[in-house]
């Protein structure tokens, strides 16, 4: 709700193609209804109508509208639009072309402050994490620290990744991004699995197994979720799989989250930084919109067997085309 004037509003989605707007004297009524959009074509291509979002105004007097694109795989963009007002008091959406547009002039405000950019490297040298990280469940703090590199100790015992605590995810850069991490696994225990997932509904992983005293870089996909229940269907298995020696390694995944069916992204790994050699088949990304977040990267460290191993990620880097 939104007071401008004699006028309350009421901004209102119609999921996932409309956007409507409530108006009256009084907040409680009666109102008169408006469209704002319907069916608009959005500003990706391939991507949805936007909708669900809400109204901002600058401090100089300027008015916006800040929406979302439905655009899976990759998950819900914002969207930004110009709004003007109407002679009788109604909010207008500027369109380009009978489309929200893909560009407008940048909004005028008079501000310093800047946002960190989501691509480039990260050595986690702070003392806590920047804004760009998530965890995908309340984490366990006793389980992991920062400072000297990103270090996870295994915080659950279970065969399933879904169930792991302390998985530290990144939203993945449109249209297509990669991520390598420099993972030190030398702390790991027996039954240990740890690297980097690609995260969803259905997902996959490249990572190091540690059984029986042994390492292997592994390649692990059909993870799977239900979408009604929340509940794992599927923990996967080994697609392809490496001996490796040392206590470094470097893992990377590369995706394509386009919007539309059939993107895939590739894992591959490297015992030196510099030569990557690819790790199983193409993976590939669901565009089901039921997991609205999207896909994104996950650092993650667990246990299958008993807690008490560690692993510590000393570099995250983040690059695009």
């Amino acid at each position: 709700m939104y007071k401008r004037g004699n006028y309350y509003y009421i901004w209102v989605t119609r999921p996932a193609n409309g956007q409507y707007v409530l108006r009256s004297t009084s907040p409680w009524g009666p109102y008169e209804q408006r469209q704002v959009l319907l069916n608009l074509p959005g500003p990706i291509s391939g991507g949805g109508v936007p909708h669900q979002g809400g109204l901002v105004q600058t401090e100089k007097g300027d008015w916006w509208y800040m929406a979302f694109t439905d655009a899976y795989p990759g998950g819900r963009m914002p969207t930004l639009a110009p709004i003007s007002w109407s002679g009788d008091g109604w909010p207008v959406l500027q369109t380009v072309n009978g489309r929200w547009g893909a560009s407008y002039p940048e909004p005028d405000i008079s501000t310093t402050r800047t946002v960190q950019p989501m691509t480039g490297p990260e050595t986690f040298t702070d003392p806590a994490l920047a804004p760009r990280w998530e965890w995908n469940h309340n984490p366990d703090p006793s389980k992991f620290s920062t400072g000297n590199g990103l270090r996870l100790s295994t915080a659950t015992v279970t065969n399933d990744l879904y169930n792991a605590r302390n998985t530290l995810t990144h939203r993945i850069q449109g249209p297509a991004s990669t991520a390598t991490i420099q993972l030190n696994h030398a702390g790991m225990a027996n039954g240990d699995r740890a690297g980097l997932a690609l995260l969803r509904d259905q997902s996959a992983w490249i990572g190091v197994r540690k059984d029986n005293g042994v390492t292997r870089v592994s390649m692990t996909n059909g993870l799977s979720m239900s979408t009604s229940g929340w509940t794992t269907t599927g923990t996967g298995s080994e697609a392809a799989g490496a001996g490796v020696s040392g206590s470094t390694i470097w893992l990377r995944a590369s995706a394509n989250i386009q919007p539309g069916s059939g993107r895939t992204a590739t894992f591959s790994y490297s015992t030196d930084g510099t030569t990557f050699t690819n790790l199983g088949p193409a993976f590939t990304l669901t565009n089901d919109w039921q997991f609205f977040m999207g896909y994104r990267f996950g650092l993650f460290n667990y246990a299958t067997s008993a807690l008490g191993g560690s692993v510590t990620v000393d570099r995250f880097d983040l690059t695009v085309p």
